[in-house]
């Protein structure tokens, strides 16, 4: 069985990605566990199935979640301004033919669940880079989250869709409404019930024990470079809501399913909710992953009533790809750990064929297509 999902992770090995590991459910229970290739393969040592991986934008889904579990106790409304709560983001500017404008509508709480709020990912403007290297400075969530207020936004909120930094400012607001830290809260809410015993959003950067060696693919040279750098790594302090995330295949597929029975840790109707695309047309034409087959919720990629097509999830920076089917019945985690990675436009194709490969159908997978998105980070 899964024949054709086997076929296609040996495809991605051919690609030259060092290692995979992929976990399927049905029902409740595992009905697969594929893995291959080295998790150091300058040292050949094999992927053994426990290995941490920074999982970047798949964080983005339990920040979701842990924000969503404070607005079932009605701490917010999806309408409130953010302002309200970070007063850092009352007076934003944003980018206009005209030049750098003041901003004519506020940021909603749901602007940042949608990634319409015009943030874009600017981690590294001068006026971010001089607050890095003030002396001593750890770089708090909530504080340097206040910083990224000062960059102007790419289009005036509600009116676009950016993939950006939306949710690393969920995370904060989680903090701030929570009053406890936003790596404390995540564990004490998400991560400890669930028995996610290997997932944290403050890992220790210089501590990488235990983790599927990282590299970056040189799209010039064809070459898988190692790399120790986590991308999303801002200070020791920064637990960044939108990709700090470090967990392992074992601990993410608990979360998932969590969020496919609901009722563990959010209300089923608060999931569905989630799940549920929210776009405008407006907002849909800027969406990296328009299609008449995808929409986007609060956090997540979302179904659009293609009955072949009733999942939702994210995927990261690194190759982690999430996805969870409710109507199935079915949730699946695939971890990889390569920056830039060649199969990044193959790895939606692995519910086709998961799905597929269940039904006892043929799915044809386009394995010479290239990248639709260069710049995709996720």
């Amino acid at each position: 069985m899964f024949e054709q999902t086997k076929a296609l992770c040996a495809h991605f090995l051919k690609m030259g990605i060092p290692c995979f590991d992929l976990i399927v459910y049905k029902d409740g229970k595992c009905v697969l566990r594929h893995m291959g290739g080295y998790a150091d393969p300058e040292k050949k040592i094999p992927i053994k199935g426990n290995e941490k991986y920074h999982i970047y934008s798949c964080s983005k889904l339990i920040t979701c979640a842990a924000a969503m579990q404070l607005w079932e106790k009605g701490m917010f409304s999806l309408d409130d301004n953010l302002s309200d709560y970070l007063p850092a983001f009352k007076e934003m500017t944003v980018k206009t033919a005209d030049g750098i404008k003041k901003a004519k509508n506020p940021i909603k709480i749901k602007n940042l669940f949608m990634m319409t709020s015009g943030m874009n990912y600017s981690m590294h403007t001068p006026e971010l880079e001089e607050y890095y290297n003030i002396p001593g400075n750890n770089t708090p969530t909530v504080e340097t989250v206040n910083m990224f207020a000062k960059t102007p936004l790419e289009f005036e909120p509600g009116e676009g869709w950016k993939y950006g930094l939306s949710h690393d400012v969920l995370g904060a607001l989680v903090e701030v409404l929570s009053g406890e830290k936003f790596e404390n809260y995540v564990k004490k809410h998400i991560f400890d019930p669930l028995g996610m015993n290997n997932s944290t959003f403050l890992h220790p950067i210089e501590d990488w024990e235990g983790f599927a060696r990282q590299h970056r693919y040189d799209s010039k040279t064809g070459q898988f470079v190692p790399v120790w750098r986590f991308w999303c790594h801002l200070g020791k302090e920064f637990a960044g809501g939108g990709g700090g995330c470090v967990s392992t295949v074992e601990d993410y597929i608990k979360f998932l399913e969590a969020m496919r029975v609901g009722d563990v840790i959010l209300k089923k109707e608060t999931i569905d909710l989630m799940a549920t695309d929210h776009l405008t047309e407006q907002q849909r034409v800027m969406y990296t992953r328009n299609s008449p087959k995808i929409g986007y919720g609060l956090g997540m990629r979302a179904p659009r009533g293609n009955p072949t097509h009733t999942e939702f999830g994210w995927g990261g920076a690194a190759g982690a790809y999430a996805s969870v089917d409710p109507v199935n019945n079915v949730t699946f985690y695939y971890a990889q750990h390569v920056l830039n990675s060649p199969v990044r436009h193959l790895r939606a194709w692995l519910y086709d064929v998961i799905r597929a490969d269940l039904l006892g159908e043929k799915v044809e997978v386009p394995i010479a297509q290239e990248d639709d998105d260069p710049n995709l980070t996720y």
